[in-house]
């Protein structure tokens, strides 16, 4: 079973800190009236309990991390070639989680209205069957688009999305695509018949159409349909580390930004 590590943060980080808050306001008071140190018969002060040093000491450190993680940066890990060329299983990411809007930790709930998702912008959200399982793709539909796919052809409002042949590297062929504001390279596999997430669906309003750079390998909004608002985690900016498994040594070798 997966661990819900944001809600295990808030819980940590809310318990530490009103473990703090009680010794502040009523503990102490009762510790030091019950055992009051007298400097001049050499005696101390009541020792804090075990529990309460160790909440004063964690408290500041887990609340720093649960602002960084909730508003600002998050890292992920990748876990499959979804995404690939663009993202490789095992790249460290880190993803802003405040260039769509501040939401509270654990609901999701958006409290700050920053900025909307962008076409061709790579966002990581939470996959829409079950609302937990964090999934990365590139928006492709914005709300009120249509979009079609045909013979592995991209249309938006009935325009053809205009792909570059690159290279052939069976038993992929990596093509070029054009999304306008962002060009970025995408895996056809050679020999496969195009008709795999053959469709057009029309983007309702608050919701985005995802789909993988490793366009026959990825299971997205072709096959379960658009993601809402609500599910947003973030935008995916830069990769920071490529770390495949325990049995290989991290390498830095693919820093850099997200095209």
């Amino acid at each position: 079973m997966d661990i819900d590590f944001p809600l295990v943060l808030v819980v940590l980080t809310f318990v530490s800190g009103l473990i703090w808050l009680a010794d502040i306001l009523f503990w102490r008071k009762r510790r030091l009236a019950a055992s009051p140190a007298d400097a001049a018969h050499g005696e101390e002060a009541p020792k804090e309990p075990y529990l309460v040093d160790l909440s004063r000491s964690f408290f500041p450190v887990l609340a720093i991390v649960l602002v960084l993680r909730s508003f600002l940066v998050e890292p992920f890990q990748i876990p499959s070639g979804s995404m690939l060329p663009t993202l490789e299983v095992g790249d460290f990411i880190l993803v802003n989680k405040y260039a769509y809007g501040l939401r509270l930790p654990v609901v999701g709930t958006k409290v700050l209205d920053i900025g909307d998702p962008a076409r061709g912008d790579v966002m990581v959200f939470r996959y829409p069957k079950d609302g937990e399982t964090n999934y990365i793709k590139r928006v492709i539909g914005l709300p009120g688009d249509t979009v079609r796919y045909r013979n592995k052809q991209l249309f938006i409002n009935d325009q053809q999305i205009e792909s570059e042949f690159v290279v052939r590297l069976p038993p992929v062929e990596v093509r070029r695509e054009d999304l306008g504001a962002v060009e970025h390279d995408i895996f056809l596999t050679m020999g496969r018949p195009g008709t795999a997430g053959e469709g057009e669906w029309q983007i309702p309003e608050g919701h985005y159409f995802m789909m993988g750079d490793n366009r026959d390998n990825s299971n997205d909004s072709r096959y379960w349909g658009t993601v809402p608002d609500k599910l947003i985690v973030g935008k995916a900016f830069g990769i920071w580390m490529h770390w495949e498994s325990i049995t290989s040594l991290p390498s830095f070798k693919r820093v850099g930004g997200i095209e």
